[in-house]
Protein backbone atom coordinates (compact mmCIF):
# COMPACT_ATOMS: atom_id res chain seq x y z
CA UNK A 1 0.00 0.00 0.00
CA UNK A 2 1.15 3.33 -1.11
CA UNK A 3 1.31 5.80 1.84
CA UNK A 4 0.16 8.74 -0.84
CA UNK A 5 -2.13 7.34 -3.83
CA UNK A 6 -2.01 8.63 -7.38
CA UNK A 7 -5.69 9.81 -7.39
CA UNK A 8 -5.91 12.02 -4.07
CA UNK A 9 -9.17 11.08 -1.90
CA UNK A 10 -10.61 14.23 -2.61
CA UNK A 11 -11.02 13.60 -6.29
CA UNK A 12 -14.03 13.23 -6.49
CA UNK A 13 -14.97 12.84 -9.91
CA UNK A 14 -11.98 10.21 -10.80
CA UNK A 15 -12.63 8.39 -8.52
CA UNK A 16 -16.21 8.25 -9.60
CA UNK A 17 -15.10 7.45 -12.85
CA UNK A 18 -13.01 4.67 -11.68
CA UNK A 19 -15.96 3.04 -10.04
CA UNK A 20 -17.96 3.35 -12.62
CA UNK A 21 -16.28 2.37 -15.38
CA UNK A 22 -15.39 -0.70 -13.09
CA UNK A 23 -18.64 -1.62 -12.36
CA UNK A 24 -19.57 -1.42 -16.20
CA UNK A 25 -16.65 -3.52 -17.01
CA UNK A 26 -17.31 -6.23 -14.40
CA UNK A 27 -21.11 -6.33 -15.74
CA UNK A 28 -20.18 -6.63 -18.88
CA UNK A 29 -17.65 -9.18 -18.27
CA UNK A 30 -19.97 -11.53 -16.46
CA UNK A 31 -22.28 -11.27 -19.83
CA UNK A 32 -19.74 -11.29 -22.25
CA UNK A 33 -16.74 -13.93 -21.26
CA UNK A 34 -17.52 -17.51 -19.67
CA UNK A 35 -14.50 -17.02 -16.88
CA UNK A 36 -15.90 -13.50 -15.86
CA UNK A 37 -19.57 -15.42 -15.75
CA UNK A 38 -18.49 -18.22 -13.25
CA UNK A 39 -15.93 -15.55 -11.65
CA UNK A 40 -19.70 -13.68 -11.06
CA UNK A 41 -19.17 -10.42 -11.88
CA UNK A 42 -19.50 -9.42 -7.85
CA UNK A 43 -15.98 -10.89 -7.67
CA UNK A 44 -14.69 -9.19 -10.95
CA UNK A 45 -15.72 -5.27 -9.26
CA UNK A 46 -13.77 -6.95 -5.82
CA UNK A 47 -10.76 -8.10 -7.37
CA UNK A 48 -11.10 -4.25 -9.89
CA UNK A 49 -10.86 -2.16 -6.06
CA UNK A 50 -8.18 -4.69 -4.46
CA UNK A 51 -5.65 -4.36 -6.75
CA UNK A 52 -6.06 -0.41 -7.44
CA UNK A 53 -6.15 0.54 -3.49
CA UNK A 54 -3.16 -2.01 -3.22
CA UNK A 55 -0.65 -1.00 -6.03
CA UNK A 56 -1.16 2.75 -4.68
CA UNK A 57 -4.07 4.08 -7.52
CA UNK A 58 -7.13 4.89 -5.56
CA UNK A 59 -7.49 5.74 -1.86
CA UNK A 60 -8.92 3.39 0.97
CA UNK A 61 -10.94 5.48 2.07
CA UNK A 62 -12.49 8.74 0.65
CA UNK A 63 -16.25 10.95 0.72
CA UNK A 64 -17.28 9.13 -2.51
CA UNK A 65 -16.61 5.79 -0.84
CA UNK A 66 -17.56 6.76 2.66
CA UNK A 67 -20.67 9.22 2.41
CA UNK A 68 -21.84 9.14 -1.04
CA UNK A 69 -21.63 5.21 -2.08
CA UNK A 70 -22.29 3.76 1.57
CA UNK A 71 -24.46 6.98 2.80
CA UNK A 72 -26.65 7.15 -0.41
CA UNK A 73 -26.71 4.38 -3.15
CA UNK A 74 -26.87 1.54 -0.72
CA UNK A 75 -29.82 2.95 0.99
CA UNK A 76 -31.19 3.79 -2.39
CA UNK A 77 -30.63 0.25 -3.57
CA UNK A 78 -32.34 -1.82 -1.23
CA UNK A 79 -36.09 -0.38 -1.76
CA UNK A 80 -35.57 -0.94 -5.57
CA UNK A 81 -34.37 -4.44 -5.15
CA UNK A 82 -37.22 -4.98 -2.91
CA UNK A 83 -40.13 -4.03 -4.77
CA UNK A 84 -40.46 -7.53 -6.37
CA UNK A 85 -40.66 -8.95 -3.04
CA UNK A 86 -44.47 -9.75 -1.91
CA UNK A 87 -43.73 -10.58 1.94
CA UNK A 88 -46.59 -13.43 1.50
CA UNK A 89 -44.77 -15.19 -0.85
CA UNK A 90 -41.45 -15.42 1.12
CA UNK A 91 -42.39 -15.98 4.15
CA UNK A 92 -41.32 -19.85 4.37
CA UNK A 93 -37.49 -18.92 2.74
CA UNK A 94 -37.10 -16.21 5.52
CA UNK A 95 -37.88 -19.13 8.13
CA UNK A 96 -34.97 -21.38 6.85
CA UNK A 97 -32.71 -18.69 6.53
CA UNK A 98 -33.22 -17.60 9.96
CA UNK A 99 -32.63 -20.97 12.07
CA UNK A 100 -28.86 -20.84 10.01
CA UNK A 101 -28.41 -17.46 10.64
CA UNK A 102 -28.46 -18.10 14.91
CA UNK A 103 -26.68 -21.16 14.00
CA UNK A 104 -23.58 -19.09 12.72
CA UNK A 105 -24.15 -16.19 15.13
CA UNK A 106 -23.34 -18.85 17.50
CA UNK A 107 -20.81 -20.31 15.57
CA UNK A 108 -19.30 -16.98 15.45
CA UNK A 109 -19.09 -16.86 19.31
CA UNK A 110 -17.37 -20.01 19.87
CA UNK A 111 -14.76 -18.80 17.20
CA UNK A 112 -14.62 -16.02 19.54
CA UNK A 113 -13.46 -17.62 22.70
CA UNK A 114 -11.43 -20.21 20.48
CA UNK A 115 -9.08 -17.88 18.75
CA UNK A 116 -9.05 -16.13 22.61
CA UNK A 117 -7.52 -19.45 23.92
CA UNK A 118 -5.44 -19.52 20.76
CA UNK A 119 -4.02 -16.45 20.68
CA UNK A 120 -4.59 -14.04 24.03
CA UNK A 121 -1.51 -14.24 25.25
CA UNK A 122 0.21 -12.59 21.77
CA UNK A 123 -2.35 -10.47 21.00
CA UNK A 124 -2.99 -7.27 23.55
CA UNK A 125 -6.50 -6.25 23.99
CA UNK A 126 -7.45 -9.57 22.34
CA UNK A 127 -10.67 -9.84 24.78
CA UNK A 128 -11.44 -6.35 22.94
CA UNK A 129 -10.89 -7.05 19.70
CA UNK A 130 -13.17 -10.62 20.34
CA UNK A 131 -16.03 -8.09 21.65
CA UNK A 132 -15.71 -6.35 18.74
CA UNK A 133 -15.53 -8.92 15.85
CA UNK A 134 -18.15 -10.91 17.70
CA UNK A 135 -20.27 -7.85 17.40
CA UNK A 136 -19.63 -7.24 14.06
CA UNK A 137 -19.52 -10.65 12.90
CA UNK A 138 -23.09 -11.22 13.92
CA UNK A 139 -24.29 -7.26 13.54
CA UNK A 140 -22.21 -4.87 11.66
CA UNK A 141 -20.22 -1.51 11.92
CA UNK A 142 -22.59 -0.14 14.07
CA UNK A 143 -21.85 -3.22 16.42
CA UNK A 144 -18.30 -3.31 16.48
CA UNK A 145 -18.21 0.56 17.27
CA UNK A 146 -20.48 0.27 19.93
CA UNK A 147 -18.22 -2.53 21.59
CA UNK A 148 -14.82 -0.60 20.66
CA UNK A 149 -16.32 2.30 23.15
CA UNK A 150 -17.82 -0.33 25.60
CA UNK A 151 -14.77 -2.08 26.45
CA UNK A 152 -11.97 1.19 25.26
CA UNK A 153 -10.31 -1.19 22.98
CA UNK A 154 -7.32 1.16 22.01
CA UNK A 155 -7.70 3.54 18.90
CA UNK A 156 -4.15 1.32 17.07
CA UNK A 157 -5.84 -1.67 17.98
CA UNK A 158 -9.41 -0.96 16.77
CA UNK A 159 -7.44 1.00 13.32
CA UNK A 160 -5.52 -2.66 13.39
CA UNK A 161 -8.58 -4.52 13.54
CA UNK A 162 -10.76 -2.94 10.88
CA UNK A 163 -8.21 -3.46 8.27
CA UNK A 164 -7.75 -7.20 9.22
CA UNK A 165 -11.75 -7.26 9.01
CA UNK A 166 -11.73 -6.02 5.42
CA UNK A 167 -9.33 -8.07 4.11
CA UNK A 168 -11.04 -11.64 5.51
CA UNK A 169 -14.36 -10.24 4.49
CA UNK A 170 -13.13 -9.57 1.23
CA UNK A 171 -11.61 -13.18 1.00
CA UNK A 172 -14.37 -14.59 2.36
CA UNK A 173 -16.33 -13.63 -0.33
CA UNK A 174 -14.39 -14.93 -2.85
CA UNK A 175 -14.92 -18.16 -1.05
CA UNK A 176 -18.56 -17.70 -0.62
CA UNK A 177 -19.41 -16.79 -4.06
CA UNK A 178 -17.21 -19.86 -5.43
CA UNK A 179 -18.50 -22.55 -3.22
CA UNK A 180 -22.20 -22.51 -5.57
CA UNK A 181 -19.63 -23.65 -8.40
CA UNK A 182 -17.51 -26.44 -6.24
CA UNK A 183 -18.98 -29.68 -7.17
CA UNK A 184 -19.03 -30.93 -3.15
CA UNK A 185 -21.31 -28.41 -1.77
CA UNK A 186 -23.93 -29.11 -5.08
CA UNK A 187 -23.75 -32.90 -4.31
CA UNK A 188 -24.08 -32.44 -0.93
CA UNK A 189 -26.94 -29.60 -0.53
CA UNK A 190 -30.21 -29.25 -2.64
CA UNK A 191 -29.94 -26.02 -4.57
CA UNK A 192 -33.23 -25.23 -5.78
CA UNK A 193 -32.50 -21.26 -6.70
CA UNK A 194 -29.29 -22.30 -8.66
CA UNK A 195 -31.41 -24.24 -10.46
CA UNK A 196 -33.34 -22.25 -11.16
CA UNK A 197 -31.24 -19.86 -12.72
CA UNK A 198 -29.30 -22.72 -14.55
CA UNK A 199 -32.63 -24.03 -16.19
CA UNK A 200 -33.45 -20.53 -17.46
CA UNK A 201 -30.16 -21.81 -19.54
CA UNK A 202 -28.62 -19.27 -22.62
CA UNK A 203 -29.77 -18.25 -25.70
CA UNK A 204 -27.81 -17.10 -28.99
CA UNK A 205 -27.53 -13.86 -28.45
CA UNK A 206 -27.06 -14.70 -24.89
CA UNK A 207 -23.21 -15.22 -23.93
CA UNK A 208 -23.89 -16.42 -20.83
CA UNK A 209 -26.05 -17.78 -17.67
CA UNK A 210 -25.79 -13.37 -16.40
CA UNK A 211 -26.65 -12.23 -20.20
CA UNK A 212 -29.87 -14.39 -20.42
CA UNK A 213 -30.81 -13.27 -17.28
CA UNK A 214 -30.32 -9.22 -17.38
CA UNK A 215 -31.02 -9.60 -20.85
CA UNK A 216 -33.29 -6.42 -22.48
CA UNK A 217 -36.57 -5.66 -20.97
CA UNK A 218 -39.21 -2.44 -21.97
CA UNK A 219 -38.57 0.41 -19.32
CA UNK A 220 -39.93 4.08 -19.89
CA UNK A 221 -38.87 7.39 -18.78
CA UNK A 222 -41.73 6.75 -16.39
CA UNK A 223 -40.66 3.77 -15.03
CA UNK A 224 -37.20 5.91 -14.33
CA UNK A 225 -39.08 8.55 -12.88
CA UNK A 226 -41.14 6.44 -10.32
CA UNK A 227 -38.61 3.63 -9.21
CA UNK A 228 -36.27 6.73 -8.08
CA UNK A 229 -39.24 8.39 -6.28
CA UNK A 230 -40.03 5.16 -4.57
CA UNK A 231 -36.35 5.01 -3.82
CA UNK A 232 -35.84 8.43 -1.94
CA UNK A 233 -38.87 8.41 -0.15
CA UNK A 234 -38.42 5.29 1.33
CA UNK A 235 -35.09 6.04 2.54
CA UNK A 236 -35.98 9.76 3.48
CA UNK A 237 -39.07 8.64 5.73
CA UNK A 238 -37.15 5.73 6.57
CA UNK A 239 -34.10 7.55 8.06
CA UNK A 240 -36.89 10.16 9.76
CA UNK A 241 -38.51 7.31 11.50
CA UNK A 242 -35.07 5.46 12.58
CA UNK A 243 -33.77 8.94 14.27
CA UNK A 244 -37.08 9.71 16.35
CA UNK A 245 -37.13 6.26 17.64
CA UNK A 246 -33.35 5.81 18.36
CA UNK A 247 -33.92 9.22 20.55
CA UNK A 248 -37.15 8.31 21.97
CA UNK A 249 -35.09 4.99 22.88
CA UNK A 250 -31.45 5.83 23.43
CA UNK A 251 -29.17 2.31 23.53
CA UNK A 252 -26.73 1.51 25.96
CA UNK A 253 -28.30 3.19 28.60
CA UNK A 254 -28.72 -0.15 30.89
CA UNK A 255 -32.05 -0.22 29.51
CA UNK A 256 -33.01 -3.56 28.10
CA UNK A 257 -36.46 -2.49 26.89
CA UNK A 258 -34.19 0.53 25.08
CA UNK A 259 -31.66 -1.25 23.68
CA UNK A 260 -34.33 -3.84 21.92
CA UNK A 261 -36.45 -1.18 20.57
CA UNK A 262 -33.58 1.78 19.65
CA UNK A 263 -31.62 -1.21 18.52
CA UNK A 264 -34.17 -2.74 16.34
CA UNK A 265 -36.23 0.13 15.51
CA UNK A 266 -33.96 2.75 15.67
CA UNK A 267 -32.03 1.11 12.36
CA UNK A 268 -32.82 2.35 9.40
CA UNK A 269 -31.98 -0.57 6.65
CA UNK A 270 -34.52 -2.59 9.11
CA UNK A 271 -36.85 0.22 8.77
CA UNK A 272 -36.08 0.55 4.66
CA UNK A 273 -36.69 -3.17 4.45
CA UNK A 274 -40.14 -2.98 6.44
CA UNK A 275 -41.49 -0.21 4.23
CA UNK A 276 -40.23 -1.19 1.02
CA UNK A 277 -41.62 -4.77 1.48
CA UNK A 278 -45.10 -3.48 2.88
CA UNK A 279 -45.41 -1.74 -0.02
CA UNK A 280 -43.93 -4.67 -2.71
CA UNK A 281 -47.03 -6.46 -0.69
CA UNK A 282 -49.64 -4.08 -0.96
CA UNK A 283 -48.79 -2.80 -4.47
CA UNK A 284 -47.60 -6.13 -5.82
CA UNK A 285 -50.05 -5.83 -9.17
CA UNK A 286 -48.99 -2.41 -10.23
CA UNK A 287 -45.19 -2.96 -9.32
CA UNK A 288 -45.64 -5.96 -11.41
CA UNK A 289 -45.88 -3.68 -14.42
CA UNK A 290 -43.04 -1.41 -13.65
CA UNK A 291 -39.86 -2.13 -15.25
CA UNK A 292 -36.19 -1.52 -14.20
CA UNK A 293 -36.13 -1.32 -10.43
CA UNK A 294 -34.02 -5.07 -10.36
CA UNK A 295 -31.64 -3.19 -13.14
CA UNK A 296 -31.43 0.31 -11.43
CA UNK A 297 -30.47 -1.41 -7.70
CA UNK A 298 -28.34 -4.27 -9.06
CA UNK A 299 -26.19 -1.36 -10.91
CA UNK A 300 -26.14 0.68 -7.50
CA UNK A 301 -24.85 -2.85 -5.84
CA UNK A 302 -22.38 -3.53 -8.23
CA UNK A 303 -20.99 0.00 -7.03
CA UNK A 304 -20.74 -1.10 -3.88
CA UNK A 305 -19.05 -4.42 -4.33
CA UNK A 306 -15.79 -1.87 -6.07
CA UNK A 307 -16.34 0.05 -2.97
CA UNK A 308 -16.03 -2.70 -0.16
CA UNK A 309 -12.76 -3.94 -1.80
CA UNK A 310 -10.97 -0.62 -1.46
CA UNK A 311 -10.11 -0.59 2.11
CA UNK A 312 -8.42 -4.21 2.17
CA UNK A 313 -4.93 -3.63 2.79
CA UNK A 314 -2.68 -6.33 2.44
CA UNK A 315 0.54 -4.74 3.17
CA UNK A 316 -1.26 -3.14 6.19
CA UNK A 317 -2.26 -6.51 7.67
CA UNK A 318 0.63 -8.11 6.86
CA UNK A 319 3.09 -5.56 8.46
CA UNK A 320 0.79 -4.72 11.40
CA UNK A 321 -1.52 -7.14 12.55
CA UNK A 322 -1.12 -10.36 11.18
CA UNK A 323 -1.93 -12.34 14.13
CA UNK A 324 -5.40 -10.11 14.02
CA UNK A 325 -5.99 -11.51 10.24
CA UNK A 326 -5.52 -15.02 11.93
CA UNK A 327 -8.11 -14.34 15.06
CA UNK A 328 -10.73 -12.71 12.18
CA UNK A 329 -10.17 -16.24 10.03
CA UNK A 330 -10.56 -18.64 12.99
CA UNK A 331 -14.12 -17.03 13.88
CA UNK A 332 -15.12 -16.90 9.92
CA UNK A 333 -14.45 -20.50 9.87
CA UNK A 334 -16.04 -21.52 12.78
CA UNK A 335 -19.33 -19.44 11.21
CA UNK A 336 -19.12 -21.06 8.47
CA UNK A 337 -18.82 -24.90 9.54
CA UNK A 338 -22.12 -24.04 12.36
CA UNK A 339 -23.77 -22.77 8.89
CA UNK A 340 -22.95 -25.77 6.75
CA UNK A 341 -22.48 -28.37 9.14
CA UNK A 342 -26.07 -27.70 10.67
CA UNK A 343 -27.91 -26.79 7.45
CA UNK A 344 -26.69 -29.95 6.17
CA UNK A 345 -28.31 -32.14 9.01
CA UNK A 346 -31.27 -30.35 9.05
CA UNK A 347 -31.67 -30.45 5.44
CA UNK A 348 -31.91 -26.78 4.27
CA UNK A 349 -30.44 -25.12 0.84
CA UNK A 350 -26.71 -24.22 0.00
CA UNK A 351 -28.61 -20.93 -0.88
CA UNK A 352 -29.48 -20.46 2.42
CA UNK A 353 -26.33 -21.44 4.56
CA UNK A 354 -24.28 -19.26 1.56
CA UNK A 355 -26.27 -16.09 2.47
CA UNK A 356 -26.61 -16.78 6.37
CA UNK A 357 -23.03 -17.10 6.81
CA UNK A 358 -22.93 -13.98 4.55
CA UNK A 359 -24.76 -12.15 6.30
CA UNK A 360 -23.32 -12.71 9.83
CA UNK A 361 -19.76 -12.01 8.46
CA UNK A 362 -20.79 -8.63 5.85
CA UNK A 363 -24.32 -8.08 7.25
CA UNK A 364 -27.43 -7.66 5.46
CA UNK A 365 -26.35 -5.64 2.26
CA UNK A 366 -23.58 -7.92 1.55
CA UNK A 367 -25.51 -10.89 1.94
CA UNK A 368 -28.53 -9.15 -0.83
CA UNK A 369 -25.91 -8.08 -2.78
CA UNK A 370 -24.47 -11.61 -3.18
CA UNK A 371 -28.03 -13.24 -3.43
CA UNK A 372 -28.39 -10.67 -6.33
CA UNK A 373 -25.23 -11.22 -7.97
CA UNK A 374 -26.59 -14.74 -8.01
CA UNK A 375 -29.58 -14.20 -9.82
CA UNK A 376 -31.60 -15.59 -6.24
CA UNK A 377 -33.80 -13.01 -6.50
CA UNK A 378 -36.44 -14.03 -4.14
CA UNK A 379 -34.21 -14.65 -1.34
CA UNK A 380 -33.29 -10.66 -1.23
CA UNK A 381 -36.02 -9.76 0.98
CA UNK A 382 -35.66 -12.82 3.48
CA UNK A 383 -31.98 -12.32 3.79
CA UNK A 384 -32.23 -8.26 4.27
CA UNK A 385 -34.54 -9.09 6.83
CA UNK A 386 -32.48 -11.81 8.62
CA UNK A 387 -29.68 -9.47 8.11
CA UNK A 388 -30.34 -6.69 9.67
CA UNK A 389 -31.88 -8.12 13.00
CA UNK A 390 -28.28 -8.80 13.68
CA UNK A 391 -27.67 -5.73 14.36
CA UNK A 392 -29.83 -6.14 17.31
CA UNK A 393 -28.89 -9.07 18.78
CA UNK A 394 -24.59 -8.80 17.53
CA UNK A 395 -24.35 -6.09 20.43
CA UNK A 396 -25.69 -8.84 23.11
CA UNK A 397 -23.05 -11.49 21.88
CA UNK A 398 -20.91 -8.97 21.61
CA UNK A 399 -21.28 -8.19 25.17
CA UNK A 400 -21.21 -11.31 26.50
CA UNK A 401 -17.75 -12.74 24.71
CA UNK A 402 -16.12 -9.13 26.27
CA UNK A 403 -17.53 -9.48 29.79
CA UNK A 404 -16.79 -13.32 30.04
CA UNK A 405 -12.96 -12.99 28.47
CA UNK A 406 -12.53 -10.33 31.27
CA UNK A 407 -12.18 -7.51 28.45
Amino acid sequence: MFSTPLISADNTWALMAITCGWAAFSIYAEQTWTWASKMSGAIVALLGALILTNVGIIPTNCVFFDDIVWGYVVPMAIPLLLLSCDIRKIGREAGKILVVFFFGAIGTTLGALLGFQLLGDKVPNLAGVAAMMTGSYIGGTVNFAAMASAFEVPGETTSAAVVADNLLMTLYFFVLIAIPSIKFFRNKFTHPHMDEVEARGVDEEAKTQAAAFWGKKPISLCDIAINLAISVIVVWSSTEIAGFISAAFPTNQGSVVNDVIGGLFGNKYLIITTISMIIATIFSKPLEKLGGSQEIGTYLIYLFFFVIGAPASIKAIFLNAPLLLVFCAIMVIVNMLFCFIFGKIFKFDLEDCILASNANIGGPTTAAAMAISKGWIKLVGPIMLVGTLGYVIGTYFGTFVGNFLGA
